[in-house]
């Protein structure tokens, strides 16, 4: 039984959300890593690329710091407090993103709905 114990805390302790400069502080120890973080979406914009693939991405900032999120999901909100789980990836020399995480979940706490 101290096994599942064990595994059930380090899943909890995984799952604890990032700031946004906390992510940005150490962007090497995240690049290509499943992140959770919370902050506040601003400026959602909505893309829809040459194949016809609808995309969306807004500002996520925790007061310090702001980083880019990218969905391929409408996200439930347009603005306010939150989470984002998805994957981390560092600015690259020549990318067309800089830091940038693509978001596999966003959820919203305080809404400004769609």
């Amino acid at each position: 039984m101290t096994v599942p114990l064990i595994l059930g805390f380090a899943l909890i302790a995984q799952a604890a959300a990032l700031s946004v400069s906390e992510l940005l502080t150490n962007p090497d120890r995240f690049d290509g890593q499943p992140v959770t973080i919370s902050g506040t979406m601003t400026n959602p914009r909505e893309s829809v690329s040459r194949r016809g693939t609808r995309s969306y991405t807004f500002d996520f900032a925790d007061g310090n710091q702001t980083i880019l999120v990218r969905s391929f999901g409408k996200p439930p909100c347009r603005s306010g407090a939150g989470t984002v789980e998805g994957t981390f990836e560092k600015a690259k020399q020549g990318g067309h993103f800089s830091n940038v995480v693509t978001a596999r979940s966003v959820t919203c706490l305080s809404v400004q709905r769609c």
